[in-house]
């Protein structure tokens, strides 16, 4: 998978590439037009702020193999009952909000194969807002773990995000902690879990992508 190495997700090279030069040639104006510092210096806050969006920290992922652990940085905003229709079963769904200021990359919740993606377009409504999940843009893959459990996680476009990128195909194995994709500029997740997992995490409360434990699989 893509940004295994790196300390800045690839996919923020070019906007920080352009707002870097933005800078630079305001910069070299500004030796001569005093006025266009201001420009400068908001070009430059714009550059660190990309640079800041697209960090690529590395994690730690706890051992327990039954483990579900959080796919993205954020705060639970729904915790409940909830059904994919790619897996056509009754699960327990829980919800995470990245604000802009999380980290974006995403990260496989458990290890195991990717049976199915699929990919929805559809409105941009504020991730927050319930109806998110089933009107918004989205992108997901159904995983099946080694002992044959099922699961989905589901990208969510918002009201700012407008990109939803995913690495992970049809037939691929997933390792849990793994960087599998991410949504520029502000987004949610929406995973679902078999009814009998035993939830970790309660509403409200902050996740860290590939470490905090969501939950325990049956």
């Amino acid at each position: 998978m893509r940004n295994e190495n790196t300390p800045i997700a690839v996919e923020g090279y070019p906007f920080i590439a352009i707002a870097g030069v933005l800078t630079i040639i305001l910069a070299a104006v500004s030796w001569h037009v005093p006025v266009v510092w201001a420009g400068t210096a908001f070009f430059l806050v714009v550059t660190l702020f990309i640079a800041f969006f697209f960090r690529n920290p590395e994690r730690i992922t706890p051992g327990d193999e039954n483990a579900v652990i959080a796919p993205a940085d954020g705060v639970v905003i729904y915790l409940g009952p909830g059904r994919e229709e790619h897996l056509g079963v009754e699960t327990t769904k829980i919800s995470i909000f990245m604000s802009v200021f999380n980290v974006h990359i995403n990260r496989a919740p458990v290890s195991g194969t990717v049976l199915d993606t699929f990919y929805v377009k559809g409105k941009f409504l504020d991730v927050r807002d319930e109806r998110a999940t089933f009107e918004n843009e989205q992108a997901g893959l159904v995983i099946e773990t080694a002992r044959g459990l099922r699961l989905a996680v589901v990208q969510v476009a918002g009201l700012i995000a407008r990109r939803i990128v995913c690495y992970a195909g049809q037939g691929d194995r997933l390792t849990r902690g793994g960087r599998y994709g991410l949504i520029r500029f502000g987004s949610r997740l929406d995973i679902y879990l078999p009814t009998a997992t035993e939830v970790k995490v309660a509403l409200g409360e902050k996740t860290v992508a590939g470490e905090t434990v969501l939950g325990i699989l049956p």
